[in-house]
């Protein structure tokens, strides 16, 4: 751990973000004493909780735990989603604590360890969990911060030794550009989090900045087709490393990997759709670049099972097919499409939809547009605000106005399921990356007639 050897207590402003409870997660494994706020409570809050972390649901300064109001030498993580006015936050401000980001702290853990970062504004979290998996189904020793919770593992965290660490590099922020990568991958640079970046060209600027720290003898993998210089990857086309001779079969694609040495054959991936082949390819060239041996990266990638909320399957019968995904940016709703669509040919679709940020509805709204209608039927639930304050005439009311579809309605949470179950589609999609996710199992039951 190095850096952080001689902090004993670790106080989390926003704990239960999915990148800080992997930090918390680490810290409490290395036996430091960990607490945090978080203002809502989740299946993670409560595991974090059952891992013997304190989780408080007060920003009260008085309510901070005993260990962090006497120890002024705890270091206080945060997150940049943590409003300034926060009551905790301005507290340790004042009091002189010792603070730093969530990324500042990822980065300093990365220093000194062989670091394989995956970058990207979508396929950045199936990708460097794929990774990590691969790695560590072929005898290698790694810790990996992942940015969702791996079905393999139910965590976010893998913590297995020290030959290397595998992160996922989030551009929110900025943040990636504190890590100390040596292999990178940059799985796509869509335009998205303009509220951070004013533009697109700011983005791209970004990830050519992340790219740029990867040391002599280090290698960037990426998309084929974005404008950088390293190992292109690709599915079925002119990419230096390519997925080949691809079939589907009984829900899962076949495909050999063809890179410029040699092809290697025989490799399953029970992910749908070609961004999770593409994720896979990624995956594989940088484990293979590592120095995994090859020979078992195919039976690790089969035994691959995803990552929660990516096209996770939580219903799928013949005639009962209910899908939850991520899904938060028009590219990554079309992906979601062309995954439904091959796996489920025919079939009459329902998505239900819950728009991620003002700001993003407002910057995108046509693309949302176009990805949503191509749904056959659309459910739409009102805009998440997450670190947000409305913005005037910006509202989903307006967004379904602009959707191309007469099958589309607004719904609120609590009228869901009855409205869902009223439609009788035999392919049901969620997708947001707001609070709708919490909304899954008890859908699920309701749907499964188990209530």
């Amino acid at each position: 751990m190095g850096h952080y050897d001689n902090i004993q207590n670790f106080y989390f402003i926003g704990i239960g973000g999915i990148g800080m409870s992997a930090l918390a997660r680490y810290f409490n494994a290395e036996g430091k004493k960990v607490a945090g706020y978080d203002r809502g409570r989740t299946e993670l809050t409560r595991q974090l909780q059952e891992e013997g972390i304190e989780v408080i649901s007060s920003d009260k300064v008085e309510d901070l735990p005993e260990a962090i109001q006497k120890d002024r030498e705890s270091l206080i993580i945060y997150t940049p989603a943590i409003p300034k006015d926060h009551p905790q936050y301005l507290h340790f401000t004042a009091d002189s604590y010792t603070m730093e980001k969530r990324a500042a702290v990822l980065g300093n853990l990365t220093k000194g360890h062989f670091t394989l970062a995956v970058a990207g504004t979508h396929g950045k979290t199936t990708t460097s969990s794929m990774l990590a998996h691969l790695l560590k189904q072929s005898g290698l020793k790694i810790t990996a911060f992942l940015g969702g919770i791996a079905e393999n593992y139910n965590s976010n965290l893998i913590l297995d030794g020290e030959e290397a660490m595998v992160v996922e590099a989030d551009e929110f922020d900025r943040s990636f550009l504190s890590l100390s990568p040596n292999l990178a991958a940059i799985t796509s640079m869509d335009a998205d989090h303009l509220d951070i970046y004013g533009e697109d060209a700011q983005i791209k600027e970004s990830f050519k900045a992340f790219a740029a720290l990867i040391p002599e003898g280090g290698k960037l993998f990426y998309a084929n087709g974005l404008p950088l210089l390293g190992t292109s990857v690709g599915v079925d086309d002119d990419a230096d490393v390519a997925a080949v001779n691809i079939r589907v079969k009984n829900g899962s694609y076949h495909f050999d990997l063809r890179t410029k040495e040699k092809t290697f054959e025989g490799f399953e991936l029970s992910l749908p759709g070609k961004h999770n082949l593409q994720n896979a390819v990624t995956a594989l060239a940088m484990a293979i670049e590592f120095g995994a041996p090859p020979g078992f990266l195919a039976e690790a990638l089969a035994s691959f099972n995803g990552v929660q909320r990516r096209f996770s399957y939580r219903i799928k019968r013949d005639d009962l097919v209910f899908i939850d995904d991520y899904a938060h940016h028009p590219s990554e709703i079309m992906a979601v499409h062309q995954a439904v669509r091959e796996m489920h040919p025919g079939k009459r679709v329902l998505a239900v939809f819950q728009p991620h940020l003002f700001s993003r509805t407002r910057d995108f709204a046509e693309a949302f547009a176009e990805s949503l209608s191509l749904f056959d039927e659309l459910l739409l639930l009102d805009i998440y605000p997450a670190r947000e304050k409305p913005i005037e005439g910006i509202t989903s009311e307006w967004l379904l106005k602009l959707i191309k579809n007469d099958k589309k309605e607004m719904v609120s949470k609590e009228e869901l399921s009855e409205v869902i179950k009223s439609k009788n589609a035999e392919v049901v999609v969620f997708m947001g990356a707001g609070d709708i996710g919490n909304e899954v199992e008890k859908i699920r039951k309701e749907l499964a007639g188990e209530n």
